[in-house]
């Protein structure tokens, strides 16, 4: 692990994109090429990103330049998970091929990671902007063109709890691929414990929270890129919205817990999701995919249930114990 930093970007049959992406980057990484390593994983493309490749490592030749290209089209989460399973840098920073991203963002991503050797998630906040309309974007819970409302570029505060919270005003915000740089042992060793997160459309989320709760974590004051909504790669599955929704952003939820996240944040979050989901989300899906739909939502509801009586129970043990200091002064004992 010489270098700091992979760069790395997924891609299938966008050759263009690819090029003008590796055109920025080329431009973004001047004077600190020594830092950083360039990876491209190509998907099966069937169009001319091989070509795009090669030239840019010609170009690139100074730049320690990596590819592969799958035998198959394997899925965009496993071409991701396969970018970061890729790295041999300390960190990696897995990028859309389309994602606009200003010049200043990579010698900022190698600065924090050298002021803070044991930082192991940093999160560049970005603003968000339709595709269609052109009109800026943001979560509803947060003023201003931004989508992390945190700010912790010193990285002293509670790892965890800076991710609790943005979690909890924004999913789509920790699952944004090009916002998030991992310390690579880490996220690494998170794919180990967890090896079917490929098959889980938001398991970028667990793969934050997981290296969040160990370690140093940043959030950026400053915006350092766009999210141009209304393009996503899940958005194209037609089941996508029914699992994430109904069983994806649960599954990543019980894994936190499973790793060191608190179970009544993990319920709330869960009781949250169920308020959010869209419902005709779900009676789309019954009518078109029953027994699929039936599948993936009762686990889910279920799941539901139980969690608003654990919360309801950990709110009556609260009530006991300020009425009842000796109590209190038991549990703090035997804790």
């Amino acid at each position: 692990m010489n270098k700091l930093l992979t760069i790395a970007i997924p891609t299938y049959n966008r050759a263009e994109l690819l090029d003008k992406q590796l055109a920025w980057l080329a431009q973004a990484i001047k004077g600190i090429e020594s830092e950083c390593e360039i990876f491209v994983s190509d998907n099966c493309s069937t169009d001319n990103t091989q070509e795009v490749i090669k030239k840019w490592q010609e170009i690139l030749s100074h730049v320690t330049f990596k590819s592969s290209r799958h035998p198959e089209n394997l899925g965009v989460m496993k071409n991701i998970i396969h970018c970061i399973k890729s790295a041999t840098t300390k960190y990696v920073w897995t990028i859309g091929d389309d994602d606009p991203i200003q010049d200043r963002a990579v010698p900022y991503v190698i600065t924090k990671i050298k002021q803070h050797p044991d930082l192991s998630l940093l999160f560049l906040n970005f603003s968000g902007r339709n595709k269609i309309t052109g009109e800026p974007v943001h979560p509803p819970t947060i003023v201003g063109n931004r989508w992390f409302d945190i700010d912790s570029e010193d990285g002293n505060g509670d790892g965890k709890a800076i991710f609790e919270h943005c979690f909890f005003k924004s999913v789509g915000a920790v699952i944004f691929l090009t916002a998030s740089i991992y310390r690579t042992d880490i996220v690494q060793r998170a794919l180990q414990i967890w090896p079917n997160a490929a098959d889980n459309w938001i398991s970028l989320a667990y793969l934050a929270g997981f290296c969040a709760a160990n370690g140093r974590t940043i959030v950026t004051k400053d915006t350092y890129l766009e999210c141009v909504v209304g393009v996503s790669y899940w958005q194209k599955e037609p089941r996508s919205a029914l699992l994430m929704q109904y069983k994806h952003t649960s599954e990543v939820l019980m894994k936190l817990e499973e790793n060191g996240y608190s179970k009544l944040f993990c319920r709330q979050m869960i009781l949250k999701s169920f308020k959010d989901a869209n419902f005709k989300v779900f009676l789309g899906a019954l009518r078109r995919w029953p027994v699929f739909a039936l599948q993936t939502a009762l686990p889910f509801f279920a799941l539901v249930s139980l969690s608003a009586f654990d919360i309801m129970a950990a709110k009556n043990i609260e009530i006991v114990e300020t009425n009842n200091p000796s109590t209190s002064r038991l549990r703090k004992y035997q804790q």
